[in-house]
C-alpha cells in the first residue's frame, strides 16, 4: 500500500510518463543515474514513492533478464485506465524462471514435490525442469498451439502443473489455471470465456487422501465447449484412461520430442495469464496479468517480503490455482531461482506435519 500513494503523484489523477533508457545512454544527456536499490525495506518504499517510475524501471533492469531492454519505465492515465509497464521491452518469462539458471546452477533443485502420499517426495533440477518444460512446450506446439493463444491447465499441484504453465510462456501462449477442484460446470465457464484453444489436465488426481477424476470432469465440461481442440492428458495414477479423439497422451508425446524449444520473445504487456476470481460476488471475471510488470512484481515481493537469502528452500502451501500460488509457488521462487515446495495435498492430512518436516 505504500508503494501507490497517491501523495506520490502531483495530482491523484494526472497522466505520467517516465522515460529512463540504459545506463551507457545517460551520461551523454545528462541524465540523473537509476535510484540505489540497496537499503532495508522501508528505504526501498520511501524511494519507490518519491520516483515510482525510475525506481521500477531501474530494478526491472537489475531484477530481470531482457533481449531487449525497455525504453519507457512507466505510462500511466488513471482517468483513462492505461496502465503500461516498461515500453519497448522484450523478453521471454520462462527463460527468465529457467534458463539463466541453468547456465549457473543447473544441478540446484527447483522444485521439491512432496505428494499426497505422505512420507514421498520428489526432487526437480533446474536442468530437468526446463527439459520437461521444453518438451512440453514442443508438445503444444506440435498439436497447433502458437503464440496468443488460450490454455486452460486443470492438474493438481505437481511438477507436471507448474511445466505446463512455464511451457505456455516459453511459446507465448496465455494459461489460465483452474483450481482443480472446480466442477464440470464452472471449469467450462472459464474456458469458454476465456476461449481456450486447449486444457492440459490429468488422468485423475489426489488431494487429502481422495481421488479426484479430473479427466471425467474435463470430458464433462468441453462437451459444451467450441473452442477446445485437444485435451492433454498426464497420467498421475495408474488408472488408464478411455481415450477420445482429441485426447493426447502427454508424456508419450512429451518422449517423442526436443529437450531444447526456442523460446518466443514478448514484449513486456503482452499477455501472460489470466486468472479467474472466486465468484463469490458474481460471474467470475478473467484477470490479465502481463509479462514483465507480474514478473517483477512476482520476484521481487517473494524476495523482500520473505527475506529471501540465497538457499533458502521456500514452500507455500497455496494451489496454483489461485493467485499466490502463481506468484509464490511458481514465478517468484523460480525467477529468483530459489527452490520452492509444492504441496500436493492439504496442510492438515494426514496430520499437520508434514508441512513443518518438508524440505
Amino acid at each position: 500500500q505504500q508503494l501507490w500513494r497517491h501523495s506520490c503523484l502531483s495530482t491523484p489523477w494526472a497522466p505520467l510518463s517516465f522515460a529512463r533508457r540504459n545506463s551507457s545512454d545517460r551520461g551523454d544527456r545528462g541524465e540523473p543515474p537509476a535510484p540505489s536499490l540497496k537499503g532495508n525495506y522501508r528505504q526501498l518504499c520511501e524511494r519507490a514513492e518519491r520516483e515510482p517510475g525510475p525506481f521500477w524501471g531501474a530494478l526491472a533492469r537489475e531484477t530481470l533478464q531482457w533481449d531487449t531492454p525497455h525504453h519507457t519505465d512507466c505510462d500511466w492515465d488513471f482517468a483513462q485506465g492505461r496502465i503500461r509497464w516498461f515500453l519497448g521491452g522484450r523478453l521471454n518469462v520462462a527463460v527468465n524462471c529457467l534458463d539463466r539458471h541453468v547456465q549457473h546452477t543447473p544441478d540446484k533443485v527447483a522444485l521439491i514435490w512432496e505428494k499426497d502420499e505422505p512420507s514421498t517426495e520428489e526432487k526437480i533440477t533446474y536442468r530437468e525442469l526446463l527439459d520437461m518444460t521444453c518438451r512440453l512446450a514442443n508438445t503444444l506446439k506440435r498439436n497447433g498451439i502458437k503464440k496468443g493463444d488460450r490454455v486452460a491447465i486443470y492438474m493438481s499441484v505437481s511438477p507436471m502443473a507448474v511445466a505446463a504453465m512455464l511451457a505456455c510462456a516459453r511459446i507465448g501462449a496465455v494459461h489460465t489455471v483452474v483450481f482443480a477442484g472446480f466442477s464440470a460446470e464452472s471449469l467450462a465457464g472459464r474456458i469458454n470465456d476465456a476461449k481456450c484453444k486447449a486444457v492440459i489436465t490429468c488422468n485423475q488426481g489426489i488431494r487429502g487422501g481422495r481421488i479426484l477424476e479430473l479427466k471425467n470432469t474435463v470430458d464433462e465440461a468441453v462437451k459444451n465447449c467450441p473452442s477446445v481442440k485437444c485435451v492433454f492428458v498426464a497420467q498421475r495414477t495408474d488408472n488408464k484412461i478411455h481415450a477420445r479423439s482429441h485426447d493426447i497422451l502427454l508424456e508419450e508425446e512429451m518422449a517423442k520430442e526436443a529437450l531444447i524449444c526456442p523460446s518466443e520473445i514478448m514484449e513486456s504487456e503482452d499477455m501472460l495469464f489470466m486468472l479467474y476470481t472466486s465468484g463469490s460476488t458474481g460471474k467470475p471475471k478473467g484477470i490479465v496479468h502481463t509479462q514483465a510488470g507480474y514478473l517483477l512484481y512476482a520476484a521481487v515481493t517473494h524476495k523482500h517480503v520473505f527475506d529471501l537469502k540465497q538457499d533458502d528452500i521456500f514452500g507455500c502451501v497455496a494451489d496454483i490455482g489461485w493467485i499466490t500460488g502463481h506468484s509464490y509457488v511458481v514465478y517468484g521462487p523460480l525467477c529468483n531461482g530459489s527452490t520452492t515446495v509444492l504441496f500436493e495435498s492439504t496442510p492438515v492430512y494426514p496430520d499437520p506435519g508434514p508441512v513443518w518436516s518438508s524440505g
